[in-house]
């Protein structure tokens, strides 16, 4: 396993939609692997591998706590197939981010398809905040980021920020 650089907004290639995975093989799970590490070392509580600039449909996610056993979870190709019309409010981070939250309305439950790490087909019914992390991932499979979410103000804001921290980041 490898911890691999996380892409940083406004990173153009954050904006690109994943590519489905044909096959769930060991070189798609040495892929899922990293990414848990890479996630785990952050530390964060979810990774879409375009975060990791490979355009491919899989997420990892670990909800437990610190205090918890481990409790890492595997998405290949996930899909919401059904969601609540109701909507809550969440505070959301993200990796890709770094350092800036706020709240994004998402529907409270969601019904998701997807392969697991075997690639055995699944149908997760998710509430909370397993929700809104599923949520979260599979909008970055679309090339989606949680700003998008909020207004057009606090967003050019953040992303302006994050650009003007990595120009004085590349100062020598």
């Amino acid at each position: 396993m490898a911890i691999r650089e996380i892409l940083t907004a406004p990173d153009e290639r954050l904006r690109l939609v994943s590519e489905p995975v044909l096959t769930v093989d060991d070189e798609l799970r040495r892929l899922m692997d990293d990414m848990l590490e890479t996630m785990y070392a952050a530390p964060g509580i979810g990774l879409a591998a375009i975060q990791i600039g490979v355009p491919k449909r899989a997420i990892v996610m670990d909800l437990s706590g610190a205090e918890d056993d481990p409790d890492p979870r595997y998405f290949v190709n996930p899909e919401v197939v059904k969601s609540s019309e109701e909507t809550t409010p969440y505070e959301e981070g993200c990796l890709s981010v770094p350092e800036y939250y706020e709240e994004v309305e998402r529907p409270v439950h969601c019904t998701v398809k997807y392969l697991d790490y075997h690639g055995n087909p699944q149908i997760l019914a998710a509430e909370g905040l397993l929700a809104v992390c599923i949520q979260h991932e599979i909008d970055h499979l679309e090339g989606v980021l949680f700003v998008d979410h909020i207004s057009r103000l606090k967003r050019e804001r953040i992303l302006r920020k994050l650009k003007k921290e990595q120009k004085l980041a590349e100062v020598p």
